[in-house]
Parts: C-alpha cells; sequence; structure tokens
C-alpha cells in the first residue's frame, strides 16, 4: 500500500484496535495462478499476532492457499472531500479513508478442536452481550457437523500496514472546514471521517 509518511499509521495497538473494531475483511491470494479474493470475518490474536478465519470448502481459494503469503485488507470509514469546502478554488477534490493491510503466511487449521476454538472466538467477539447464544453443549454437535464443511486457517502476521489520510497535509484551518461540512452529511461514513480528523486535529 502507498503510504505518505504523514498519513502512516505505525502505533501497533492502534492498529490492532481498528482490526478488532472492523473485523470483515477482504483476503487476498494466488490461485490456479490468478489473484482470487474473498470477503469474511477475521479475529486476531495479538498475543500471537495471528489472524484467524475460514472459508466455506466449496469456495476454491482455500485449496492452495497452504504456505502462501498472502494479504488482508480492512476498510474503516471513508468518504468525497469536496474542493468547493477549502477556502480557495486552487484546489481539488480527494477521498479520505482509513485502512489496514496486513501480510503474512498461511497455514490451514487441521485440528477440530482448534477450528471449534477459532469459530467459539468469532462468535464472541461479534455476539451481543447477553443474546443467549453461544457454543456450548446445547449445540455443540450441530456445530461440529456444519464444521466439516468449512476449511479453517490462520494468518502468522510478519508485515502490518495503516493509513489514516485525514487530511493531514492540509493547514488546521482547511481541516477544520472540511470537518465541519463532514458533520452535516446524513452519512455514517462522512462522521466517522469527521471524527477521525477531530482527534487528529492537533497532530
Amino acid at each position: 500500500m502507498y503510504v505518505p509518511k504523514y498519513f502512516a499509521e505505525e502505533d501497533q495497538n492502534t492498529l490492532y484496535d481498528f482490526i478488532d473494531h472492523h473485523g470483515f475483511g477482504v483476503l487476498f491470494s494466488t490461485h490456479d495462478g490468478a489473484p482470487a479474493a474473498t470477503h469474511l470475518p477475521l479475529t486476531l490474536d495479538r498475543n500471537s499476532g495471528v489472524l484467524y478465519g475460514h472459508f466455506a470448502r466449496q469456495n476454491p481459494q482455500w485449496k492452495d492457499i497452504a504456505g502462501q503469503r498472502a494479504l488482508a485488507v480492512f476498510q474503516g470509514p471513508h468518504s468525497y472531500i469536496s474542493s468547493s469546502w477549502y477556502e480557495t478554488p486552487q484546489s481539488v477534490p480527494t477521498w479520505n479513508y482509513v485502512a489496514v493491510h496486513v501480510y503474512g503466511t498461511v497455514e490451514l487449521i487441521e485440528d477440530p478442536a482448534e477450528l471449534l476454538a477459532c469459530l467459539n472466538d468469532l462468535v464472541k467477539q461479534y455476539e451481543e452481550p447477553g443474546s443467549g447464544y453461544g457454543i456450548d453443549e446445547t449445540n455443540l454437535d450441530f456445530v461440529r457437523g456444519l464444521s466439516q464443511g468449512i476449511a479453517g486457517f490462520k494468518l502468522k502476521i510478519d508485515r502490518i500496514e495503516g493509513k489514516w489520510k485525514l487530511s493531514q497535509n492540509h493547514s488546521k484551518e482547511r481541516r477544520e472546514r472540511v470537518i465541519e461540512q463532514l458533520e452535516r452529511i446524513p452519512s455514517d461514513n462522512a462522521k466517522g471521517i469527521a471524527k477521525l480528523m477531530r482527534d487528529t486535529l492537533n497532530q
């Protein structure tokens, strides 16, 4: 990923927090000599620096991914930035966004107990507290049966990049103008970018 120095986010905890909050990513690898990608939820083990996920076995991407160096992409809020918001017409529009790219080698999970633990972690991360749903003795056999239809994997992280493109290359005054305009837009993405810009305004 092309990351100019003023957009680079290198704090590991910030990057890991981002993955935890935007865990529905895209995993890129090569299948049959061509690029392949799957949208899927991924969970992060911070202590070991590993991403966990699973493919449907009908998805052929898993069949030759073992041992490959793959790329997982996580996308945060993003928004068009109009040049009409600036103080001068001598400008051009752009797009602000936040993204994290994770690189690492993929290993398939062969142990059924490890796969079940990964599924349990996924449910715990995304299930609403108090929902009453979990993987336990009431549905364990059912989940084990369905697990025959998936291929679990783990990606050992060897490189991680974060890009926080939030107009840091513009003056504080111009950034404040952009924030004010974004906050008027009835869009979660626009408001998300406005909040991130405000959080980094003094950097």
